[in-house]
């Protein structure tokens, strides 16, 4: 039988498993996430095996170029050479030698002698032991190449395309780059929002101390919890009787710069999933109205679902082109807007390693572009003395601050308004003020994330 024909069957390993979703990540572009929850699903692993295929996948995601750096000095005839499934065996193989410490070097090794074994035949099996036996050999990996640029090092010891590790150093300087992408590679923590409309956040930090968790209050926001080892808090009474939403830290601050009073008109230009929406819904005490808009259909039901679990009645779910609301509804309709554009996402690399490698600088300056005319396009839409809050989840300057700066160059009527000041107090520094508030990956342990504030005058 050949070897694709032998991976057809349902893994029966953590390591298989892993090794199915790395394949087809490169075979076939897909999103490592959406792919791994369905071959789970499928494994049927116990949670310890569930976990550790979770680990490999976007571990070796995550390392690939500092992977890729360590195996081309042990791979003879090349790593390109090789077939997809053997590169990815050898890359989930040598993450576990190289960060794995609860894993035995040598049952990683004979793991994936195994696996080469059921999948290929003697020579690729031979090689692959060959390699990773010449890896524990070595000592301390990687080893860099003379001549290497601080830049070129930051790149392959942190596992960052070296474009983006340039970027990050012309505008934060390079100790700020390396902390960035040293922070993309940690686990990201699990967070919820508290809705404030059923419990405060005492009562259920209270609850689940009580049941045992790891449950402490955000430092970020005055709504969040952190919990480790909970497992997936989406799937608990708490989530199903709407006293929580699983949302980052970083993005709990949005709603919160929105500042939205109970009865005032809301718009949420680019809403979906509905996160930020719920929060402000849950901050104006349900009394009021906001249209949460998104483009898709299938995002704008998302987004009525979440606030008929948390029992919000004044979120109104709408879809369409964010460009086309200013066509929609009468110029000074809105108390407050919130545009939470879209971006290259660059921020939350430590959730979606994929980003990383699917990512061009060209993305963020075409991007930038499209922002601006958003921001220009909804403007309209608030009222005078109202306040529109745009927001990003990447760090890059282009998108953000000097999105911000560009548009209240052309519009004299507006004017860069301050942050809440206990928001200001409680966050900065280590956050930046650049053209708004800045969060970096290293700050908290949170999302990179971008907020300003911008007030119409007249």
């Amino acid at each position: 039988m050949s070897a694709a024909g032998k991976g057809k069957a349902a893994p029966n390993t953590a390591r298989e498993a892993a090794l199915d979703v790395l394949v087809r990540v490169e075979n076939q572009g897909a999103y490592s996430n959406l792919l791994l929850n369905s071959t789970l699903q499928k494994a049927q692993l116990s949670r310890e095996d569930a976990g550790l295929a979770t680990e490999l996948v976007y571990g070796s995601i995550s390392r690939m170029l500092t992977l890729d750096y360590v195996l081309g000095d042990f791979v003879s005839k090349g790593l390109a050479k090789l077939e997809p499934w053997v590169r990815s065996l050898l890359r989930l193989s040598l993450y576990q030698i190289l960060y794995l410490d609860r894993v035995p070097s040598h049952a990683a090794v004979n793991e994936a002698v195994n696996i080469a074994k059921r999948r290929g035949h003697q020579g690729i099996s031979g090689m692959v032991n060959g390699v990773l036996r010449s890896v524990l050999r070595a000592g301390e990996l990687p080893r860099f190449k003379a001549g290497l640029s601080r830049e070129e090092e930051i790149s392959i010891r942190h596992s960052h395309p070296l474009w983006m590790v340039k970027a990050w150093a012309a505008e934060y300087g390079i100790d700020a780059a390396e902390a960035m992408c040293a922070a993309n590679n940690e686990p990201p923590a699990a967070s919820v929002r508290v809705n404030t409309t059923m419990i405060s956040r005492d009562k259920l930090l209270e609850q689940m101390l009580a049941q045992g968790l790891d449950a402490t209050p955000s430092p970020v926001s005055p709504y969040g919890i952190v919990v480790k080892g909970g497992g997936n808090l989406a799937l608990t009474s708490w989530y199903e009787d709407g006293y929580l939403s699983v949302q980052d830290e970083s993005s709990m601050l949005v709603a919160e710069a929105v500042a939205p009073e109970p009865g005032m008109s809301v718009l949420d230009c680019c809403a979906a999933p509905g996160g930020k929406t719920a929060h402000m819904a849950e901050l104006m005490k349900d009394e009021g109205r906001i249209y949460a808009n998104d483009l898709h259909e299938h995002k704008a039901k998302l987004i009525a679902e979440q606030a008929q679990r948390l029992g919000l009645d004044c979120v109104e779910a709408g879809t369409g082109d964010a460009l086309e609301l200013a066509r929609r509804f009468a110029p000074g309709s809105f108390d407050r807007i919130l545009l939470d554009a879209p971006c290259s996402g660059l921020g939350v690399i430590r959730r979606k390693p994929d980003l990383k490698w699917r990512k061009q600088p060209e993305d963020v300056s075409a991007i930038a572009g499209l922002q601006l005319e958003l921001l220009q396009s909804v403007s309209g839409l608030l009222k005078p003395g109202g306040v529109l809050v745009y927001s990003t989840c990447t760090t890059e300057q282009a998108e953000n601050g000097a999105v911000v700066a560009e548009f209240l160059r052309n519009n004299s009527g507006f004017a860069a308004a301050e942050l809440p000041e206990a928001l200001r107090e409680r966050l900065s520094p280590p956050a930046l003020d650049a053209g708004g508030l800045q969060i970096l990956p290293q700050h908290f342990g949170s999302d990179g994330f971008f907020i300003a504030r911008i007030q119409r005058l007249s």
